[in-house]
């Protein structure tokens, strides 16, 4: 029983010496290889890398003279390698890693806020808009997942049976000693002011584990103790004792489901961290989408203002040649030049909605671009433009919702939101339970030491009869020796002690502890509230979605059907001008209706765009749709190449 002991002992100071005890995978270790740099390393400062704000070569080889020829599939690999949202989410996943890394050493996890940025709304043609819109979307505006707690800045969840900590400590202490009792009487100690001095060490090490155990094995030694009291035979000597502690919970803070829940709340959280990141990656993708086809748009809206002021003013010239040869009064040419002034401050505030959308889309898929003279005084000039199919995919309503549940990330991370608050509900319970220990201490002593040197009194049939030095035959044997002799002792357990037994601790009203548990059970119930209104949600804004797709359909037929007839009427109207028949106030009415409805279409155009994009949000699907690789999004890297830059490209 004895060797075994001491096997056990020595195994134990072995292994959690060992490298690498405690260490989690998923967080590079700075340094060199080796044994003392590994071990080092852990009391290293982790240098991170530092963010590059370097723009990806892909947005030069889009550029020629001065102008960025980009397409939608490049505007959307621009904003997977170079926006600053996707950059920052970048870091969830790696956030989720350090995390488990301390949840893994049985420390409580740390606050971790997942902010969800919808992007910049496109430019408008109030004043300051521009300015306004690239605002909307800086700083991460948009949806915020945190954990709860704060404390002196460290956010934790604090309720619940603690969690032991499994990080192995070496603990060591040195010192020496020396003191001066005085005393009454020197009946016992023959001196009346007892001097003792000596030095003092105390190693060894401690482990905790997840059933709730903990291990500690320590050496503590005395070294040179001395003392002045002539009565003292062994005088100096040393002492040491080797103990093997063990405390195991057996009520509160049993089992490794509640001791692990921190770390199995880190592991869900890589996922949910996973699932965040997807979520930035959709909206961003939707974002840009959005803003690449509303520049589309306004630059249509551009060109339907240009062909109306170029149509107002040859108008205005046909006027004046009318009117110097007396077929017009001089009215009709004032007319016609009011209508060209105006057609002419529409274009130039088109062209500044233009230029602002142009700074906004800019923003998004760059890094500095607004920084780089280059990219930032670039024109952009879109090479696709929107097609709007001839007829819309008949699809059951039910379909869509079912869709929609089993893909989007919200649904998953819901669940995982769900298990997180069940494994509170394991420590909060678990703490209503009295605290029940159970400990033992096994120990081995050894002392040795040399004979005194001051002279002993020589006591002859109850007589002093003079004084001597003493002889090793006064002393045990066993108590002669060095400090080698002390361990001696110590490891072939000569010497042993032990101790078991266990401690209850039973809290009379527990109220403290019922509140948390009431609380968690609370949240748990509203975590399952939200989970089912954001089913709820999701059913609603899929059929939301899908309505206004149908709504935005019908609207541009409708609008090209108006657009069409009243290009019919303007070119009857002006037929009758030309033929006297009709006045120059009928054409410039049929004009501006004309170019109302132009407008209109362009616009319908855009709004359906947007239903289409918004529906595949929705529903999850938008990173199939635009053939998203989730891999690359988080790598910063697309493989695909920049689209060529068309022979003849469309003008801006």
């Amino acid at each position: 029983m004895r060797r075994s002991h001491s096997v056990i002992a020595l195994f134990l100071c072995g292994i959690m010496a060992v490298p690498g005890w405690g260490q989690t995978q998923g967080i590079a270790a700075a340094g060199n290889s080796g044994f003392m740099s590994g071990f080092l390393n852990r009391y290293r400062v982790h240098n991170v890398r530092t963010v590059s704000f370097e723009d990806s070569p892909r947005i030069e080889s889009l550029m020629r003279a001065g102008t960025i020829y980009l397409s939608l599939r490049d505007a959307i690999a621009l904003a997977m390698e170079n926006n600053l949202d996707l950059e920052y989410a970048r870091y969830y996943p790696k956030l989720a890693l350090s995390d488990l890394q301390r949840a893994s050493a049985g420390q409580l996890l740390r606050n971790v806020s997942t902010n969800i940025s919808q992007g910049p709304s496109s430019a408008s043609l109030n004043v300051l808009a521009g300015a306004s819109a690239v605002n909307g979307g800086a700083g991460g505006a948009g949806v915020n997942n945190t954990n709860s707690g704060v404390l002196s800045g460290l956010s934790v969840q604090l309720a619940g049976s603690a969690i032991p900590n499994l990080e192995p400590l070496l603990f060591t202490s040195a010192g020496f000693s020396h003191q001066t009792q005085l005393l009454t009487s020197i009946e016992f100690t023959g001196t009346p002011a007892l001097i003792d001095s000596y030095g003092n060490s105390v190693y060894g090490i401690q482990q905790s584990f997840w059933t709730g155990t903990t291990v500690s094995l320590a050496l503590s030694s005395i070294y040179n103790y001395k003392q002045n009291a002539p009565t003292a035979i062994i005088n100096p000597y040393d002492n040491a004792s080797l103990a093997l502690n063990f405390s195991q919970n057996l009520l509160n803070g049993f089992g490794l489901a509640v001791n692990k829940r921190a770390y199995h709340k880190a592991q869900n959280n890589i996922r949910g961290n996973d699932l965040t990141f997807k979520q930035q990656v959709i909206a961003t993708l939707a974002n840009v989408v959005n803003l690449y086809w509303d520049l589309v748009s306004f630059n249509d809206d551009l060109r339907v203002k240009q062909q109306t002021l170029e149509l107002d003013t040859k108008l205005y010239h046909d006027n004046q040649r009318r009117a110097e040869l007396g077929a017009i009064a001089p009215i009709d040419i004032i007319q016609a030049e009011a209508e060209m002034k105006t057609a002419q401050q529409d274009v130039i505030t088109q062209e500044s909605q233009v230029l602002q959308q142009e700074m906004i889309l800019k923003n998004a898929i760059t890094r500095n671009g607004l920084d780089d003279p280059t990219v930032s005084l670039a024109r952009i000039v879109p090479t696709d433009h929107i097609d709007v199919p001839s007829t819309e995919m008949v699809v059951p309503i039910q379909d869509l919702v079912s869709q929609a549940i089993a893909t989007r990330p919200e649904i998953e991370q819901n669940q995982i939101n769900l298990e997180n608050a069940r494994l509170d509900l394991l420590g909060t319970r678990n703490n209503l339970l009295p605290t029940l220990q159970a400990y033992g201490n096994f120990s081995n002593v050894g002392q040795a030491g040399g004979l005194s040197s001051i002279p002993q009194p020589i006591i002859v049939n109850g007589q002093l009869v003079g004084y001597g030095p003493l002889t090793p035959a006064q002393a045990s044997g066993l108590a002669l020796g060095g400090y080698g002799n002390v361990l001696g002792q110590v490891f072939s357990r000569k010497y042993p002690n032990y101790s078991v037994g266990f401690q209850l601790t039973v809290p009379l009203r527990n109220r403290a502890n019922q509140a948390d548990e009431i609380t968690n059970e609370l949240q748990y119930r509203q975590q399952q509230i939200q989970d089912k209104q954001l089913q709820n949600s999701i059913k609603l804004n899929v059929i939301n979605a899908w309505t206004a797709l149908r709504q935005a359909r019908a609207a541009y037929d409708t609008a090209v059907e108006a657009r069409k007839l009243q290009d019919q009427t303007l070119a009857g109207t002006r037929r009758k001008y030309e033929l006297g028949t009709s006045t120059i106030t009928d054409v410039l009415v049929a004009q501006r209706d004309d170019t109302t409805r132009q407008l209109s279409e362009v616009d319908t155009r855009d709004q359906y765009q947007r239903a289409r994009t918004n529906l595949e949000q929705v529903m999850g699907t938008i990173l199939d749709s635009h053939d998203i690789s989730l891999e690359e999004a988080k790598n910063g890297q697309v493989s695909r190449g920049p689209d060529p830059i068309p022979a003849i490209p469309p003008k801006p």
